[in-house]
């Protein structure tokens, strides 16, 4: 049964998202594309799924975009190995925001509490993820490769240190505290909050993980053979056609991302349905 749509709140979630994706594109969060992608992720989720919903974007974006300029010039260096910026396109946006989406879509068509704790989840792996990534380079010690533990250097892609494990909890612990205390603000009881702070949390390190696994093992990775450097560019900064290294040509960051996020919403939509 497909609940009726409100209109008034699709545009709400529209004029929401155009602000948001108006202040990234300011400060350089947001490319033009990036703009488009979270005004369409951003209608759907707060449009349908409501402020409950959105929060959960929200606290995603507003967290990753400050930390990737945190310290950003100790971080200037390690932008060759990654496929793109730290402003988000379209890709990276969808890739980030899309199953969320779709599982807005997916509540209206057939409501139940169960996809907002897989919403939950996908945003948690994202923001893991991205919390990883943004803090564990700035780690002391060379991280090591997830499937050998072998040392590698800091930035190349399934490469883990404790410190951005650490941050992946903490990213995927505030998605889950903000769904939580929106169950607390809406009456669903503690009960149901404390559920839904553990599958998000639990979800979005796995998430993370499993993009680290992926980025080790079948992503897509290339070689310059000007700079003598891994990475994940097609073309190097340096201008010089890079070539294929290992992994799937087909199978970039993007899309690792989009597999980590469903990871997570499987995962806490499980924990969430057995507690």
């Amino acid at each position: 049964m497909v609940e009726s749509l409100n209109l008034f709140e699709l545009l709400g979630g529209f004029v929401i998202s155009l602000i948001i994706g108006a202040l990234g594109y300011k400060r350089s969060a947001l490319s033009g594309s990036g703009v488009v992608g979270a005004i369409i992720t951003g209608t759907l989720i707060f449009g349908l799924g409501g402020w409950e919903w959105g929060a959960l974007l929200i606290v995603f974006f507003v967290s990753s975009s400050a930390l990737s300029f945190y310290r950003a010039r100790d971080k200037e260096g390690l932008a060759e190995k990654f496929a793109k910026g730290h402003r988000r396109d379209l890709g990276q946006a969808l890739a980030n925001g899309g199953l969320a989406a779709l599982l807005a879509v997916i509540s209206q068509i057939r409501p139940h509490p169960f996809w907002f704790a897989a919403c939950a989840g996908a945003m948690a792996a994202v923001n893991a993820d991205t919390w990883a990534t943004e803090l564990g380079v700035l780690n002391a010690r060379l991280p090591r490769l997830i499937t050998t533990g072998q040392r590698v250097e800091v930035g190349t892609s399934g490469g883990i240190t404790w410190l951005g494990i650490g941050a992946s909890l903490a990213g995927a612990l505030l998605i889950g505290l903000t769904g939580g205390l929106w169950l607390l603000a809406l009456r669903q009881g503690w009960v149901a909050a404390g559920a839904l702070l553990l599958a998000a949390t639990v979800g979005g390190l796995a998430g993370s993980l499993l993009d680290s696994l992926l980025g080790a093992t079948v992503q897509a990775i290339y070689w310059c053979d000007t700079c003598h450097k891994e990475t994940e560019r097609v073309v190097h900064r340096c201008g010089t056609k890079t070539r294929q290294l290992r992994g799937y040509r087909w199978l970039g960051n993007d899309l690792v991302n989009l597999f980590a996020s469903v990871a997570g919403a499987l995962v806490a939509a499980g924990v969430w349905e057995i507690l």
